[in-house]
């Protein structure tokens, strides 16, 4: 039976139907009723409401879904009937397990629309809204996909405990210090940050030493993008800012208080900031948020500082605790928030353009360090060269893809190099839980488990499996790896970096977490790395983001993600690749080979990222190296595991393993000019990526910020003109030092499909100049955005990473008149209005009906209409009979097409035997505004059926 369901009513993108045009139209019409999208106009036959298969689709829209607008105008529209909870990772559609894009929400937090251009969606019946892992459409209500059957080399049944424990570390960072600490809240002005209508609060908790000499380093805490208020009522939360009357902020800058007073007691100062106020308006924001967080944070930093030279204007509980060192500081940021800090962190050394920044003083901090918790990248640029320890919750059902993977992969080749960018990969752990206060039966607001379950329990993630952390096992373990972290970043310490790097060590403190890790710089150097100039023999070079199946590194029906491929705003990435194996008998080799001789010379270890599929166990290759002189050696052997998974976990993930270099000095193999690196597989038949090879040896260098130029890309916004062809320029901005290279992705409105090309950039030099043609016309259509992006590769940062040209609409709306075709009818017959626009428009005009009791006499009924027609507008059955204003989900509605200039709907009735009065429809018009979220009621109208003469 069809689920219950609310069309989007009135949709236009920032300048919507204004309904008060289209409430003086129907002032002085008849009788006004919502039409459906008819499949012609006003001649010949008339479909009544329900979904209408799209020119594009290969089948009808689901419930809730439309497409609208022509050409570069097309959008692709979802309205839930409820409001989406807020999230980190934001809404995704999806056809079938295609990504069509992430799309713009409308402040009430039911509609979403994604720009299409031409591109087609496919079978209409895949479509898909997800947030996460979790489906949010009707159609998928309560749904999971089952686990897939295992494929080659995927062996059913494997635990997914690994064979044997890490041994421990040395030194274990989860013990609690010796010191003494005091907690303590302050509350300062808030403030504005630029694209945010709102202020902002300055409010934050403190938890520090109160016994502990001379100035402490500080650890500043970012919490992510969570509902941000609640009533107390039940589960009623909310993304409003500032809250409601009757409502209270929720306290999410309280959720880290436990690793705050781990790192207090071992003498670090904390502080946990609020960002509530940036999580209710963010929906807009071109970055999700992100330069807004970082000016955030940096106001903070800003008043530590002066508090840290005035220590007589700092709030109570700072001067009655330990002094801040701001000379090191760690930033902590979980989800949006862990974004967020690695924007404050690129910000710190290399400001961001004006416009866009919320804080311009000065830059009296050193950020030694990040630890981004289940973060987000929506722009895949991180700061090359502030260490990172990226914590990726196995079960994480909101940012499930695991994209905080870049902030590793994606600073390959950027920079020097020397700072270490750790992943720390945590079996069972789900992405809400390391904030007690989205934690249920411990948050003071409604929390839940973000990993949604559904009907079909997950054999990996659902609570209670032998994989599944408690909150309280998540919480400890992910304390200690933020203290591993502060250790090694700020304090030094490079006894915890087997922690981190990838050497195979476990922390006893982590309890039973099982905790793989791996990490790119450090003392690593490049060795073969699939995204450079490479071939191969034996085996696949791979596209990690490509529309391109056969070339994908994890093709259709793979199931499962890696967070490697995480792809983001281009349909392709060119220079993303993995070498992909695959065998069906042992001893087949597979021959990586560098264009230029690799120099691995001082090296002690081979060191390999390498993925093999989840749930399967000892998967065993041989490592062989090549040098220029034909001198071959073959270093050992490696066996890996594959991790726990299911269809909805992201754990194709590479996990490090290394072989010592001695046997290839003995052999005589000139590691100065090594040629090739041989994979031999040993099992029987299986599959396996090789993400990247390095030399390596043990210690954390110095780190020293390059000079590196950074790039943010603007907006401009123009009208979009009457007649002619006008030419705009993207904004582009090139601040910093020195020359870089970055490849810039261009979206061609017309196609949907992205071009790119590297480009060089240098701070006072000509930035890359993207030309934009705007046409001008005299029809009511959307807005619509000519978008570029931009990528790092060498020698640079990119901080505003997209950006364009959006030609706006500057035409009016069409006015609307509804009159009656046939309000009055006969059992048997039906009940028409027709709908009608004063021109043509270019995009869909749309409205909608809600029925409402009749004041007198009797009501048409459930039994009164065509018994399909009810089940395909209300998903319910005509009995028992009942008045049509009783169906909680009935929806109805009027849909103009673009180009058209009318639109019919009808009701149809039924006959019957019984003699009965005349029954009467009472009907409103209703309009949403998808720019406001605002809704409208319009006139009421009515259609009367009677007994055949």
């Amino acid at each position: 039976m069809p689920t219950r369901r609310r069309r989007n009513l009135l949709r236009a993108r920032r300048i919507a139907v204004a309904a008060a045009v289209l409430l003086a139209a129907f002032a002085g019409s008849p009788g006004p009723t919502q039409a459906q999208q008819a499949q012609q106009n006003t001649a010949g036959p008339v479909r009544s409401a329900g979904p209408a298969p799209d020119a594009d689709t290969d089948d009808a829209l689901p419930a809730g879904w439309s497409v609208t607008g022509e050409g570069a105008a097309r959008q692709l529209v979802w309205r839930s009937d409820k409001p989406v909870p807020v999230s980190d990772s934001g809404v995704a559609f999806y056809s079938g397990d295609r990504l069509l894009g992430r799309p713009v929400g409308a402040p009430d937090g039911r509609s979403f629309r994604l720009a299409l251009g031409p591109e087609r969606i496919g079978k209409g019946s895949g479509l898909q809204a997800r947030t996460g892992g979790r489906r949010l459409d009707a159609a998928g209500a309560g749904q999971n996909r089952p686990d897939r059957p295992e494929g080659p080399g995927e062996r059913p049944g494997l635990s997914a405990r690994p064979s044997a424990r890490l041994p421990v570390n040395a030194v274990d960072p989860g013990k609690a210090g010796s010191y003494r600490t005091a907690t303590g809240d302050y509350k300062l002005p808030s403030v504005r940050l630029p694209g945010l209508a709102q202020r902002v609060e300055m409010r934050a908790v403190v938890v520090a030493p109160v016994n502990a000499r001379g100035h402490r380093p500080l650890v500043l805490f970012l919490h992510g993008r969570h509902a941000t208020c609640y009533t107390g009522r039940g589960h009623d939360t909310s993304g409003d800012w500032p809250c409601h009357a009757g409502a209270r902020p929720i306290p999410s800058y309280r959720g880290y208080l436990a690793d705050q007073k781990l790192l207090a007691s071992q003498g670090y100062v904390t502080v946990s900031i609020a960002a509530n106020g940036i999580n209710g308006q963010d929906y807009a924001a071109e970055d999700g948020g992100a330069q807004a967080r970082s000016s955030l944070v940096r106001q903070h930093l800003a008043r530590w500082a002066g508090w840290s030279a005035r220590p007589s204007s700092a709030p109570p509980i700072v001067r009655r605790t330990a002094s801040a060192d701001l000379s090191r500081v760690l930033l902590v940021g979980h989800s949006r928030g862990g974004e967020g800090v690695n924007r404050a962190a690129m910000d710190s050394l290399y400001g961001a353009p004006a416009d866009q920044d919320g804080y311009r003083g000065p830059v009296r901090w050193h950020i030694r360090g990040t630890v981004l918790i289940g973060p987000t990248v929506f722009g895949q640029n991180p700061t090359p060269d502030v260490p990172s320890a990226t914590i990726l919750p196995g079960c994480d059902g909101d940012v499930s893809d695991l994209q905080g993977e870049m902030y590793l992969d994606a600073t390959r080749g950027v920079s020097r190099g020397a700072a270490l960018h750790s992943a720390v990969y945590m079996v069972g752990a789900d992405h809400n839980f390391f904030n007690s206060e989205w934690t249920p039966g411990q948050a003071q607001a409604p929390a839940e488990d973000d990993f949604w379950s559904g009907d079909q329990p997950d054999r990996v993630c659902s609570p209670g499996t032998a994989t599944r952390l408690t909150a309280r096992q998540q919480q400890t373990a992910g304390a200690t790896y933020i203290a591993a972290a502060a250790r090694l970043f700020v304090a030094g310490d490079d006894r915890v970096r087997p922690l981190l790097d990838g050497s195979g060590r476990r922390a006893p403190s982590a309890g039973p977490a099982r905790v793989l890790t791996h990490a790119v710089g450090g003392r690593r150097t490049p060795a073969f790395l699939p995204d450079g100039r490479v071939s191969v023999d034996g085996a696949r070079l791979c596209e990690e983001v490509t529309e391109v199946v056969s070339a994908a590194c994890l093709g259709s029906g793979g199931g499962g993600v890696s967070p490697h491929f995480a792809s983001w705003a281009p349909s392709k990435e060119p220079a993303r690749r993995a070498v992909a194996l695959r065998w069906t008998a042992a001893g087949s080799t597979v021959r990586v080979r560098s264009a230029r001789p690799v120099r691995i010379a001082g090296s002690t270890a081979l060191a390999m990222r390498l993925i093999v599929p989840p749930n399967t166990g000892g998967t065993r290759l041989d490592i062989g190296l090549t040098d220029t002189s034909g001198h071959r050696v073959n270093l050992g052997q490696v066996r890996l595991d594959g991790l726990p998974g299911t269809d909805r976990t992201a754990s194709y993930w590479g996990q490090e393993v290394r072989l010592p270099l001695a046997p290839a000095l003995r052999a005589g193999v000139d590691l100065g000019r090594v040629k090739s690196l041989e994979i031999v597989p040993r099992t029987g038949s299986g599959r396996a990526w090789l993400v990247d090879s390095w030399g390596w040896r043990a210690g954390t260098p110095a780190v020293r910020a390059a000079d590196l130029a950074r790039v943010d890309i603007g907006r401009l916004t123009v009208a979009e003109g009457d007649t002619g062809v006008r030419t705009y320029h993207v904004p582009v901005t090139v601040t910093g030092h020195g020359s870089g290279t970055v490849r810039l992705f261009v979206a061609d409105p017309d196609t949907g499909r992205t071009t790119s090309r590297e480009v060089t950039v240098r701070p006072g030099g000509p930035g890359p100049d993207v030309r934009v043609e705007v046409r001008g016309n005299t029809r009511y259509g959307y807005d619509v955005s000519h978008d570029i992006f931009v990528k790092a590769v060498h020698g640079a940062v990119t901080g505003a990473y997209r950006g364009g040209v959006t030609a706006r609409n500057d035409d009016p709306a069409p006015t609307v008149e509804v009159t009656p075709a046939a309000a009055e009818a006969t059992e048997g017959g039906h009940l028409t209005w027709r709908m009608s626009l004063s021109a043509a428009a270019d995009v869909e005009v749309s409205a909608g009906v809600v029925v409402l009791p009749v004041t007198s006499g009797a009501e048409l009924s459930t039994t009164d209409v065509d018994p399909q027609w009810l089940m395909l507008n209300s998903g319910e059955g005509p009995q028992p009979s009942r008045p049509l204003s009783r169906l909680r989900g009935l929806s109805l509605y009027a849909a103009v097409p673009p180009g058209d200039t009318s639109a019919e709907i009808t009701i149809p009735v039924v006959s019957d035997t019984v003699t009965e009065p005349a029954e009467t429809v009472r009907l409103r018009l209703r309009f949403y505004d998808d720019a406001t979220g605002t809704r409208h009621d319009g006139p009421e109208f009515t259609g009367t059926v009677h007994d055949p003469a």
